[in-house]
């Protein structure tokens, strides 16, 4: 799989049919399957009874019409031959005196097997079971093309390292959809042929209870109906597509067109792996009668699969431009109640906070005071405090001074430079020498001044450090590292930029605040802890050093939420900076990722209380537990 890195490109089709026509209707098949091959689809699914069409009522008991369809399905098998696709057709089948809506898998000249529809639509236009028997039967294969052809619902396919299985349309609608179980006994990817007819808000249901089924089985969920040409008696039949993974959909398709259509896209069956892999309760009943089928792949399926129709999002841990504000309300209301728990929890009488004027304390700012107004608290209780030291520009000093004065918290100015320079005496530093130790021996300081006067003040301090920096180790050891609680630990840093930003926006609206908030996001991102310019500019910035903040949310988010290879987020991160970063600076910034990742877990293993925001955690207690002293296997 690693070639690949697990993805597979499927194609969902809708041909034009004629209502009863079974050679027109393999004809444009046949063209269908033609367009797949040429963009490298591993498998292409065409809707419900496509290939005599769904509408034709009575005259599915004609024997014409039966012969016709085992004739086009025998075409279309014998036009699949030396084809590096698997096809996936619905047409009728008569078994004994029985007959059955079935999905056909068809491969490389082949009929692999053939699955019948469980639940069958007793209600509304059309009454399947005027015509057609259910799938829950004791036979197990049916003789066909002069061959015993597996059959029955309980069929799973397994070709090139991946497993699907199949259920048609009102088997997604039924209490307990077939595609469960299958999924449970190991497919991966569901297919669906359908024919459901359209209705006002039935595009808006279906597309939720697609998605809702591909989370609820960590699947990929690839959906098709039958669409123009289908006669429209009673109904209309949009040609409804749709290709889901895992809760999210990739696709879909424009309907009600006047042609045939095709979509395309890759599922990360790898992806979902690991998402199986970490649910105790996806567990298969090994004694469960399911039968699984392996399907011999042709030489040119095994060649490496791009998703070219995938696009990986920059920001993971950001939300649609549709959903920020019920995104972002959310991430406010996670913060402001974890940290209004533990504020009542130690009656503690105030909030001990550093201001920097960065991006990080001033979140963690706006946090405490919408904290306090939640508790009905007065914002004099929040201490905010200030301490410039040798790497403080006057830029970030007055943004700290001004947003605090207007937040009306209480304000506190305490310059560290002399005492930091006495410190340095103690210890025999010599202040002209910018190491490890000169810009540690401040943020050390700051710690302990804030712990002193949450002694003094009775309270509790609120660490202001992110997820991202905890990632890279990019944080002094009981220095900005250490607090009583971490309101930001929970945020990577792209999410903490974007939400000052959305709360200058939606709450903090009064214009001079508005404009701080502003300059602070523009604000190079630094420590501040080495002297600025001649100009009296920020000298030390930290993407200069650790790296781009976009690429590493990217790195920390494929990691720790799918555990991912190295070798499979670089290739990830190549397609979507392609047009940002070179990859040979992907690849440098990776290593630089893993090195600083492995090497920094101690400073993670002791981090102080946090509420989990996103999908993903770095707590000890949480999501992320692994030793301090394990090598970097990534390298």
């Amino acid at each position: 799989m690693n070639k690949h890195f697990g993805f597979v490109r499927v194609g969902v089709a809708v041909p034009k049919v004629q209502v009863a026509d079974c050679d027109f209707n393999a004809s444009q098949i046949e063209q269908q399957i033609t367009q797949a091959v040429q963009a490298q689809a591993q498998v292409v699914c065409f809707p419900e009874l496509s290939v005599t069409s769904y509408t034709c009522a009575d005259l599915f008991f004609t024997q014409q019409l039966q012969q016709n369809t085992v004739a086009a399905l025998q075409r279309i098998c014998a036009f699949s031959q030396d084809k590096p696709i698997v096809v996936l057709i619905g047409a009728p089948l008569k078994v004994d005196n029985n007959l059955y809506n079935c999905a056909f898998v068809i491969h490389n000249g082949e009929m692999v097997g053939i699955v019948p529809k469980t639940n069958l639509p007793n209600t509304g236009e059309f009454s399947e079971k005027r015509w057609f028997w259910p799938g829950k039967t004791s036979i197990e294969s049916v003789d066909l093309f002069g061959k015993e052809i597996p059959f029955g619902p309980n069929l799973l396919f397994c070709i090139n390292d991946f497993c699907f299985g199949l259920e048609i349309c009102e088997d997604l609608w039924s209490p307990l959809p077939a595609s469960t179980q299958l999924t449970i006994q190991g497919a991966e990817i569901i297919f669906n042929l359908s024919s459901s007819s359209c209705l006002v808000g039935k595009h808006a249901f279906r597309q939720q209870m697609i998605t809702q089924q591909s989370a609820r089985v960590h699947c990929g969920y690839v959906y098709t109906s039958s669409g123009i040409g289908e006669s429209t008696t009673d109904v209309v039949f949009s040609g409804s597509t749709y290709i889901a993974e895992n809760g999210e959909m990739l696709e879909v398709g424009e309907r009600f067109l006047d042609d045939s259509s095709l979509i395309f896209t890759e599922i990360d069956v790898e992806r979902l792996r690991i998402d199986r892999q970490r649910n105790n309760n996806f567990t298969a009943d090994k004694t469960a009668p399911y039968r699984k089928i392996y399907i011999p792949s042709l030489e040119a399926e095994k060649k490496p699969v791009e998703p070219l129709h995938r696009v990986f999002s920059q920001t993971p841990f950001l939300p649609s431009p549709e959903d920020r504000k019920n995104y972002c309300d959310d991430v406010v209301s996670i913060q402001t109640c974890g940290l209004a728990k533990r504020w009542r929890h130690t009656q503690a009488k105030s909030l001990l906070i550093g201001i920097s004027g960065g991006l990080d304390s001033t979140l963690a700012l706006l946090i405490c005071v919408l904290t306090a107004d939640r508790l009905g608290y007065s914002r004099s209780q929040i201490h905010g405090v200030t301490m410039p030291c040798f790497g403080t520009t006057n830029r970030t000093y007055q943004n700290a001074l001004k947003l605090m004065q207007l937040l009306g918290i209480t304000t506190h100015e305490i310059d560290i430079k002399e005492a930091v320079t006495e410190h340095f005496a103690m210890i025999e530093q010599d202040p002209k020498k910018y190491d490890a130790t000169y810009e540690n021996s401040q943020a050390r300081y700051r710690t302990m001044t804030l712990m002193d006067m949450a002694n003094k003040y009775n309270g509790l301090v609120v660490g202001t450090g992110d997820m991202s920096e905890l990632a890279l180790g990019w944080a002094t050891y009981c220095g900005d590292q250490m607090s009583m609680y971490g309101v930001n630990a929970g945020i990577p840093k792209t999410l903490v930029r974007y939400m000052v930003d959305y709360l200058k926006d939606a709450v903090f609206t009064e214009k001079t605040t508005q404009q701080i908030l502003e300059d602070i996001c523009q604000t190079a991102i630094s420590p501040e802890l080495l002297p600025p310019d001649a100009q009296g500019n920020i000298a030390q910035k930290t993407e200069d050093k650790v790296g781009p903040y976009v690429l590493h949310d990217f790195f920390l988010y494929y990691y720790l939420r799918y555990g991912f290879t190295k070798e499979k987020i670089n290739y990830m991160a190549s397609l979507a900076f392609k047009n940002d970063f070179t990859n040979d600076e992907i690849t440098h910034w990776l290593d630089v990722f893993m090195h600083r990742f492995f090497a920094q877990q101690y400073k993670r293993s002791c981090m102080p209380d946090g509420p989990k925001v996103v999908s993903v955690s770095l707590s000890p207690r949480g999501d992320w537990r692994m030793p301090s002293d394990v090598n970097n296997y990534e390298k």
